[in-house]
């Protein structure tokens, strides 16, 4: 068992929030030139690939009683549909715009962090996480009348991984983060590698593979599948050493990063409401990474017998 440590925790965090958003860029690139499936399968086979040797050499632990094995299946089925969703409305939606929809997720994480894993949630950081939150409604600029039903599909992927984050939670500090996404990355590539072998493409285009992509969509695949291994360890690790109601509020950083991509890449400039959006999050994430350092420091200096309950402000 590891110890919390929050400051690790918002950094590791910090970190995922740079790669995860140029992940997304390589995606939305590759969006209109391959299939999804070929997509997914190759994201999570370099996974495999790339995890498997570090766990050998490593002599890392990567076996799972039943429990935890069952509760990797589901993330890694989970973790299918999420990517597939993102990518997907990467296809109709810019990248700022997919990422700060999806942004509904760190407050449903802190919601569940509170009412399912019992963690404390502090006044003080609820407020922050909404601040934070209201922030991203000026980004998002709802466009539903622009592209229709696939403005949603960021609501699906934000539900759906803030369940994610919450199963990693019950299972990050009973497992090796190596082993974890080494043994996910097999079970996914045994999920999606049958579906595209038997189901004809004709019956499902989304799933159809081709052997013909040049040399540049196979490059921003590898890279792709690298980026997501790198950024899921990092946020594997950084629920190791923090509470998710600790590190959500981070996740807002990424939606300045993701625009800042989003212009360099695509062009995309916000306007001036979406730049009050951006720098409201800021704001707020950088008061949650102050707020959990000084709450960090006081618990160091102050003698264990001593130590005090957090008051409901903390």
């Amino acid at each position: 068992m590891h110890q919390d440590r929050p400051t690790l925790g918002i950094m590791l965090m910090l970190g995922f929030c740079i790669v995860a958003p140029m992940g997304d860029a390589m995606a939305k690139i590759l969006s209109d030139k391959v299939a999804l499936g070929q997509l997914l399968l190759l994201r999570f086979g370099i996974q495999a690939l790339v995890l498997i040797p570090i766990l050998v050499m490593g002599n890392r632990i990567w076996r799972m009683n039943r429990r935890i094995f069952g509760l990797t299946a589901l993330r890694t089925v989970m973790h299918i549909f999420g990517i597939g969703m993102m990518v997907s409305a990467l296809y109709y939606l810019p990248l700022a715009d997919a990422v700060a929809i999806a942004f509904v997720m760190p407050f449903i994480m802190l919601l569940l962090g509170h009412y399912v894993l019992g963690e404390e949630v502090g006044l003080r950081r609820m407020i922050a996480c909404a601040v934070g939150f209201a922030g991203t409604l000026l980004v998002v600029q709802p466009s539903f009348q622009q592209v229709g039903w696939p403005a949603l599909l960021p609501l699906g992927v934000a539900l759906n991984f803030s369940l994610f984050m919450l199963i990693t939670r019950k299972i990050a500090k009973d497992t090796d983060p190596v082993g974890l996404q080494a043994v996910s990355g097999v079970m996914a590539v045994f999920i999606i590698a049958p579906l595209i072998i038997l189901i004809p493409d004709a019956a499902a285009p989304v799933l159809a593979w081709d052997n013909g992509v040049g040399q540049f969509v196979w490059s921003l695949l590898i890279i792709i599948g690298l980026a997501g291994t790198l950024a899921h360890l990092l946020m594997t690790w950084s629920l190791r050493y923090a509470p998710s109601a600790t590190v959500a509020p981070m996740q807002y950083l990424e939606i300045p990063i993701a625009t800042i991509i989003g212009f360099i890449v695509f062009g995309d400039l916000p306007n001036t409401m979406a730049a009050i959006g951006i720098a409201i999050t800021i704001a707020a994430g950088l008061y949650i990474v102050f707020r959990e350092q000084a709450i960090a420091r006081q618990t160091t200096a102050t003698p264990l017998a001593a130590q005090r309950a957090p008051t409901p402000a903390e």
